[in-house]
């Protein structure tokens, strides 16, 4: 996922990989126990309405323009995939499976090829058959203008994506995706890509017929292949309602529940105002979700007291490292050792207490996030405890020609209460003061802020930073920040360190090859280490969501894949 918005951020987790994503987007609870908190005196029941209560409006609700992976939340109710997330609590959520095809595709040797099957008895909202020339054209439309802001990843991975310019302007279509039957699809990649499972569960494969699509009016009405059908699209998803598609068979779907009658998603609502309703619960609001706000520390501390409102909260690990990101090429920081004595004098305790303490953030020393699906392999190449190590910081600092210290500048979001806003900003000034090292604080707002660290001609040496993952695997978090092949020099660059070492992008190469998810996994551990040796980063903390629902909300599920409530689990009294 692409570094987000201060608002992105708050909400990486609500559909991964925008972004809502991811978002993204986009985690689980290891210790949720809401599930059983929820109503768990009887079972869950079909009927009633669930409401859904956002900050951020569910616009572009078309699958070629959602940024969204695991087929997303909301978005996930009404358009199906050749894969989706497995809807299971915790780490077993952060799998992989079978949605509208059979498996999760056959690949070639090389896994530059992959073959799907769809299932029988798959339908649209209309009760048309679901066939793969309409998987093939929903994927093709995602490639035209018109319909940008989707995952960029068959424009890369499939052969002839980079020139294509979508349906309306090539009506001839992709010859990389074949469907030489109404069963059978095929991607031709033009490199080996053992993750190609993962992106299937992206937005743009969910199936278009042709003969309903209209264009850039097709969010207010998308044909539904899901549980649920669009019956209102008000203000570009600011309110949208929807209702049970009676064509979707649950013998097809193992993943969704589909409980409710009714969702209705009410968004454009203040953060503080929705964590009030959920907390009150009255009317429809005791039937409410959100997936999108996080409780605030001073919230989450008056909830803590309240026996009864803190067993409606739900905790979430989506995969994301805030971090401090050097440039370099910008003096000192060409210098190992003085980045090196950063990253020893750094005191995480202080960041996590910034953030709002352990509750809501728990510090980092590897860029993966601390999750078995990424290939978390624990590694702390300069280990200096929670605190810090001034001393050991100020040894290398002379080492490194500053034994009577250094002055450097930090650049930040100026956003208060932003995980890479002031708060933290301080606490690293603060820490740093003990080695030797004075700080400037140099904040910005937060579109200047990324335009700045995004710019290989304007990214500063010292920044804060942060990197959410588009599916639970290294790759896509690996890849983007330190393959030499990414680097983008006029435009978006997220390598900030500009790194560029050949041995690397082979490593790369090599684990993209594997279609042994636990082998590649290990593969991706191995080079987390390898890379975090060098110190071009330094991980300060992986996130941690806590969420209420409504106190009639019932079977709550929050996996490591997303971080935040499922709502196709969910049921209401």
């Amino acid at each position: 996922m692409r570094q987000p918005s201060v608002i992105a951020r708050r909400v990486a987790a609500a559909s991964v990989g925008l972004v809502v994503a991811a978002g993204a987007a986009a985690c689980g609870p290891k210790d949720n126990d809401a599930k059983g908190a929820a109503g768990g005196d009887s079972a869950p029941h079909k009927g009633g309405t669930l409401t859904v209560l956002n900050t951020e409006p569910q616009e572009d609700f078309d699958p070629a323009r959602l940024y969204t992976s695991g087929g997303g939340n909301v978005p996930g109710l009404v358009f199906r995939t050749l894969t989706t997330r497995n809807r299971e609590n915790g780490a077993a959520g952060a799998k992989v499976v079978p949605d509208l095809a059979t498996d999760l595709g056959t690949p070639s040797k090389d896994a530059t090829v992959w073959t799907y099957h769809l299932k029988d008895g798959l339908k649209f909202e209309d009760g048309t058959p679901i066939t793969t020339a309409d998987i093939k054209y929903g994927i093709e439309r995602s490639f035209a203008a018109e319909l940008s802001g989707g995952a960029p990843y068959l424009r890369d991975w499939l052969i002839g994506g980079k020139d294509y310019q979508g349906p309306y302007k090539d009506k001839k279509g992709l010859d990389s995706i074949e469907t030489p039957d109404d069963k059978t699809i095929v991607f031709h990649l033009n490199k080996p890509e053992g993750d190609f499972p993962f992106l299937a569960t992206q937005t743009s494969f969910a199936p278009v017929p042709k003969a309903k699509d209209t264009g850039t009016k097709y969010e207010n009405h998308p044909y539904s292949s899901g549980p649920y059908k669009v019956v209102s699209n008000q203000n570009d998803g600011q309110h949208l309602v929807l209702e049970r598609n009676t064509y979707w068979d649950p013998k097809t779907d193992d993943e969704r529940k589909a409980y409710p009658d009714r969702i209705d998603v009410q968004s454009g609502l203040d953060g503080a105002v929705i964590n009030q309703r959920l907390s009150a619960g009255s009317g429809k609001d005791a039937a409410a979700v959100t997936t999108d706000t996080n409780l605030t520390a001073a919230e989450l501390a008056k909830i803590t007291g309240d026996k009864q409102l803190a067993a409606r909260v739900g905790t979430g690990q989506f995969g994301y490292t805030d971090y401090i990101a050097f440039n370099p090429k910008v003096k000192p920081f060409d210098n190992p050792k003085v980045r090196q004595a950063i990253a020893y004098a750094v005191d995480r305790s202080t960041v996590v207490n910034a953030l709002g303490g352990s509750s809501l953030a728990k510090p980092a020393t590897t860029f993966l996030p601390d999750q078995k699906a990424f290939g978390y392999t624990p590694y702390d190449p300069f280990p200096a405890g929670p605190s810090g190590n001034a001393a050991k910081a100020k040894e290398l600092l002379k080492e490194a020609g500053y034994a009577n210290g250094l002055t450097i500048t930090l650049t930040h979001d100026s956003s208060a209460g932003d995980e890479q806003g002031p708060e933290v900003a301080t606490a690293l000034q603060d820490a740093l003061k003990k080695a030797g090292i004075t700080v400037k604080l140099q904040g910005l707002e937060s579109s200047a802020y990324s335009e700045k660290i995004h710019g290989v001609k304007t990214e500063p040496g010292f920044f804060l930073t942060g990197w959410g993952a588009d599916w639970p695997s290294g790759g896509p978090f690996l890849a983007p920040i330190f393959d030499g092949r990414q680097i983008v020099k006029d435009g978006y660059n997220f390598n900030a360190s500009q790194l560029n070492d050949p041995a690397v992008d082979k490593e790369i190469d090599e684990i993209n090859k594997l279609t042994d998810l636990q082998a590649a996994a290990k593969r991706w551990g191995a080079l987390d280490k390898k890379i975090g040796e060098q110190a071009l980063t330094v991980p300060l903390v992986h996130p941690v969501y806590k969420r209420l629902f409504g106190k009639d909300v019932k079977n709550v599920v929050i996996s490591d894949w997303t971080g935040v409530l499922d709502v196709s689990q969910v049921a209401v009294k």
